[in-house]
């Protein structure tokens, strides 16, 4: 059986192929179709574009999808930039853009009005599979960004009960604790059950 995962983005898939490694699926991705056509995500929540991705790629391509939307929710900020997260600074934006905003935004802002967290939100969809599951990681933005490793908000994100922000960690370590692993680890349970019942 294959899994389509509808990303292009090289460390998502990374990351998902490495939770799922030992599945016995064949994981591919959109690198792999690069005729598809793009989805538009304009759901005002992670949820809804989570299956929009997923239900389309799939009307696509017949191959059963797994698509993610994952979210950074600044408590000071009233939630933003949530669903936009991945364009906040602008259509065609970097991680730096976005990450140099979000520092601008709460430049001066107390640490302990700076809490915030990911949520991540997976979409299994197939002939006769829905399936969905959810990853939340709670922490904090600091005041300049640290680290190289990981992508997006990684480098001004510190996890509750760490003093390391993401971008600072392995890539296993961020993936035992980080809202797409426990996402995806939900997920892989679900489409291993998937597997036994065939």
């Amino acid at each position: 059986m294959k899994i389509l995962l509808a990303t292009h983005n090289r460390n998502k898939i990374i990351e998902i192929k490495n939770a799922l490694s030992g599945s016995g699926f064949e994981i591919l991705s959109l690198n792999d179709m690069p005729d598809l056509p793009d989805v538009v995500e304009d759901g005002d929540t992670l949820e809804h574009n989570s299956l929009k991705k997923a239900r389309e790629i799939f009307e696509h391509t017949g191959i059963t999808t797994l698509a993610d939307d994952t979210g950074l929710e600044v408590e000071y900020l009233n939630g933003e930039p949530g669903v936009y997260s991945a364009r906040w600074a602008g259509e065609g934006c970097t991680y730096d853009d976005n990450n140099r905003k979000m520092l601008r935004e709460l430049e001066g802002v107390p640490e302990h009005l700076r809490n915030a967290e990911f949520r991540c939100v997976i979409t299994l969809y197939g002939k006769d599979v829905l399936k969905t599951s959810e990853g939340v990681l709670k922490g904090r933005i600091i005041e300049k960004a640290r680290g190289v490793q990981g992508f997006g908000y990684d480098p001004v994100f510190i996890p509750d009960g760490f003093d390391l922000t993401l971008a600072e960690m392995s890539l296993e370590d961020k993936n035992s604790i980080s809202h797409r692993g426990q996402a995806v680890k939900k997920m892989a349970e679900m489409i291993m059950k998937i597997k036994k019942a065939d």
